[in-house]
């Protein structure tokens, strides 16, 4: 069997560099201190800012671009004097004696802004002690769009711990002369022969080891069976045909995208699981080995020796990856694995019988939480500001160093991901705060976490419902974590 191993290395993002100077120091710091003890798992976008961080100077004037008129880039501002290192629990007297009347005195107000809608949950926490800063509504079920991110990915760490990978397998058929591709699920799966995203899971490994593998046992023509038999239940999500997620398949190569992008709506395959057979099999036609007709779907033998197989990045990337882009393909397919390690039917119906269960093994509360899907497309799922102050605490934990990738992979206010322009430029939050974010028509939220001027990391959620204006409500919660950054 020839089973190459594939990593992932993020793509770097646009100037990624920009953010290093600020970032490193500030919005990275608790890499550094607070999850200093989080185990080997440096994988994805965050190594590649720790490797930029020790490679370039920490004393400000780096380059964030010009105007769109083309001005010359102003200098960053000397990331050193930002703030000082997270501060560990039990740390003194100061850390311990919060002043939460004061926080909650400067977030009150904003909190009533009308353009965050009439049903509003508040919740910030001291991530080392536990200790309630502020709640309001806090422990109001609430749609929470895309901030159920934060939630899938501590169930898929809880179940599967950080180092697992998704294998993509080819195998004999029950047939002579057929060979069968098999998903296991991998959202990093890709046919390009450059990935956009880094090498995951990769085809073309795959067709090249399957090539050598049978002409090494003789073959050079095959029947292609593929096998999606993995996922189970209906493959669309329930809100529809919509370009911002693919069907939901055990075997869908670049997320069922036409094109070369790698995230962000466009229009998907009607049948990624077929498609990416086909592409496998202009691979293998390219390496010498004769497909002899379209391929069709077949069953794996069970107890199949595997030809070759490709492997996705470690859990932990694919987490990052999730949260700092919201992909809700790569969430769907996490959501499954999370049921699939329990033991239930990878499906929507699985999914919301599992995840709350593995939240529960970490130690949280999701009484009343309901998890109908992993990507937060759907209006179904409910869960409170609490439960999610309560999973960053979890992941800020240095005993729990396998949810470490929960606060790694948020994005960085006003430099990356879903945040790169928001609490951008002259903001006091800007590369210091990571936060999730979370848009439906009416729905609009915010969680993450903060080291505040007092240098305790803080985790924080907003979410809001009946907003009239999602521009309007995205600066209102942009405020209110801005807010949390700088009182203390």
């Amino acid at each position: 069997m020839c089973d190459r191993e594939r990593g992932w290395s993020e793509v770097p993002l646009v100037k990624t560099w920009q953010l290093i100077a600020v970032s490193a120091v500030a919005g990275l710091a608790l890499s550094a201190t607070t999850v200093a003890a989080a185990g080997p798992w440096d994988s994805g976008q965050r190594k590649a800012e720790r490797d930029k961080a020790a490679s370039w100077g920490r004393t400000g004037g780096a380059d964030h671009g010009g105007d769109a008129a083309g001005a010359l880039p102003q200098a960053a501002p000397s990331a050193p004097g930002v703030l000082v290192a997270v501060r560990p629990a039990g740390s003194g007297d100061q850390a311990a004696a919060a002043d939460s009347g004061s926080l909650a005195a400067a977030l009150g107000p904003l909190l009533a802004d009308p353009a965050l809608g009439t049903v509003r949950g508040a919740s910030v926490i001291d991530t080392a002690t536990g200790r309630v800063l502020y709640e309001s509504g806090a422990r109001e079920q609430m749609t929470p769009a895309s901030t159920v991110k934060i939630a899938t990915a501590a169930a898929a760490l809880a179940a599967l711990g950080p180092d697992h990978r998704i294998r993509t397998t080819v195998t004999p058929g029950a047939g002579p002369g057929q060979i069968i591709l098999v998903g296991g699920g991998d959202p990093s799966l890709t046919a390009r022969k450059k990935a956009p995203a880094g090498s995951g899971g990769s085809l073309v490994a795959l067709a090249a080891d399957t090539a050598q593998a049978l002409k090494a046992a003789g073959t050079d023509s095959v029947a292609l069976g593929y096998d999606d038999s993995l996922f189970t239940g209906p493959a669309r999500h329930p809100i529809g045909v919509n370009d911002n997620i693919a069907l939901v398949t055990a075997l869908t190569a670049d997320e069922g995208r036409p094109d070369t992008s790698f995230y962000g709506p466009v229009e998907r395959s009607e049948n990624p699981s077929r498609d990416t057979a086909r592409a496998f099999a202009a691979l293998l036609e390219e390496r010498g080995v004769k497909v002899t007709a379209d391929p069709a779907k077949a069953k794996a033998p069970a107890g199949a020796v595997p030809l070759a197989a490709t492997l996705s990045p470690p859990l932990a990337g694919l987490v990052e990856r999730m949260l700092t882009y919201s992909d809700n393909d790569i969430a769907e397919a996490l959501a499954r694995q999370t049921a699939l390690a329990t033991g239930a039917p990878a499906s929507f119906d699985g999914v919301a019988h599992t995840v709350g269960a593995r939240l529960a093994s970490l130690g949280v509360d999701p009484t009343g939480s309901r998890f109908a899907d992993g990507s937060g497309l759907g209006r179904a799922d409910k869960v409170s500001a609490g439960l999610l102050t309560a999973l960053l605490a979890k992941a800020a934990d240095p005993q729990r160093p396998e949810l470490r990738p929960v606060l790694t992979g948020l994005p960085v206010a006003g430099f990356t991901g879903t945040l790169r322009t928001r609490n951008s430029g002259g903001s006091p939050a800007a590369g210091l705060l990571r936060a999730k974010t979370g848009t439906l028509n009416g729905v609009n939220t915010l969680a993450g976490t903060v080291v505040d001027p007092t240098g305790r990391l803080l985790a924080f959620a907003f979410l809001t419902a009946n907003t009239p204006d999602a521009g309007a409500a995205e600066k209102g919660l942009d405020k209110l974590a801005a807010t949390v950054a700088t009182a203390s």
